[in-house]
């Protein structure tokens, strides 16, 4: 596409990632959450889905959109981020946060966008989809997560036994031994636990496990056991996944598998690390094989994180070339 004046307007500025706009939107429930948009006024629409849940989005995620050719419109989702009441648990299920985007999408005036998203995000993306197709483009997914628990009890079980079994027994060693046997369960429970000393040495400790499960080549692979019950801030996103995971996201029994059919005819790309320990390619491949039109790629030399090796350049190519195909 040849950028219009309006576009040049726009690469003159001193940064062409800075917003266009940042609001607070109320969106209901006593939430406002903020919203904002970058790029091009009247370029191709598109959404960005953070992950966690419960963290939020950030700087850098707007360089993922070319301004020259897109109106991307970036959130921090319920609790999360910027968003207010920060943390509050309260109205926050995965259809609250569709219809967020509903909203979101209603006040740009966007008939259709294409919509992005990681490991959360990722599951947030396919939900909304299969619940509004109508209004999606395109869909660029990262670290592809079903939103269900099984998937999360394996990377915290399973695969954190098989690749770090140091880590697996630090892991354990935080819970009391008669809680041991189903680990996940028993910090979940902790992590939601209104005592301060019970949920803050199990955030931090979960919040640590799950950092270095998201990076293919991570700084240390042990937890610093000295440190969790010593006060520091404590982590957001523990409590919103406790919050989602132990109420299977708010989901029916592998529904985004179940779904996937009501995705035909839009356009997907998936983005894969070879060697992502929390969101493997098994998952991708099952979504790939029951999406019709979606494409998988892979990356290889990288895990789950979005700054692996190659995975942020995927990522800003999938978009790129939904964009192409959202502009014939």
């Amino acid at each position: 596409m040849t950028p219009d004046a309006d576009a040049a307007s726009s690469l003159r500025r001193a940064d062409p990632f800075a917003p266009l706009t940042s609001d607070m939107l109320d969106v209901g429930d006593g939430f406002e959450l903020y919203v904002e948009s970058v790029g091009r006024a009247g370029g191709i629409p598109a959404i960005y889905l953070h992950g966690g849940p419960g963290s939020g989005c950030q700087p850098d995620h707007r360089r993922l959109f070319d301004p020259e050719r897109l109106h991307a419109v970036l959130f921090d989702q319920r609790g999360c981020g910027r968003s207010r009441p920060k943390g509050s648990r309260e109205h926050n299920t995965t259809a609250h946060l569709i219809a967020d985007m509903e909203k979101i999408r209603e006040k740009f005036g966007f008939e259709r966008w294409i919509v992005v998203g990681g490991s959360w995000g990722a599951t947030l993306a396919l939900a909304y989809a299969q619940a509004h197709p109508e209004r999606v483009s395109g869909i660029a997914l990262r670290a592809t997560f079903l939103g269900t628990r099984a998937e999360v009890v394996t990377g915290f079980t399973v695969r954190l036994r098989h690749f770090y079994p140091g880590l697996h027994e630090d892991f354990l060693s935080v819970l009391p031994p008669e809680e041991r046997d189903r680990p996940v369960d028993a910090y979940w429970r902790r992590i939601l636990d209104a005592d301060p000393a019970v949920h803050g040495p199990a955030a931090r400790a979960w919040h640590d496990t799950e950092r270095i499960l998201s990076e293919h080549k991570p700084a240390r692979t042990r937890l610093d056991l000295a440190s969790l019950n010593v006060w520091r801030a404590l982590p957001a996103t523990p409590f919103m996944e406790a919050h989602y995971f132990v109420n299977d996201s708010f989901m029916t029994a592998n529904q985004l598998l179940q779904n996937a059919g009501r995705l035909a005819g839009i356009p997907g790309i998936i983005i894969q690390g070879r060697y992502d320990l929390l969101c493997p390619p098994e998952t991708a491949h099952a979504l790939a094989k029951v999406w019709p039109g979606s494409e998988l790629r892979i990356v290889e030399e990288a895990g789950h994180s979005l700054y692996d090796t190659g995975v942020r350049d995927a990522v800003m190519k999938s978009i790129a070339d939904l964009a192409s195909k959202s502009a014939r």
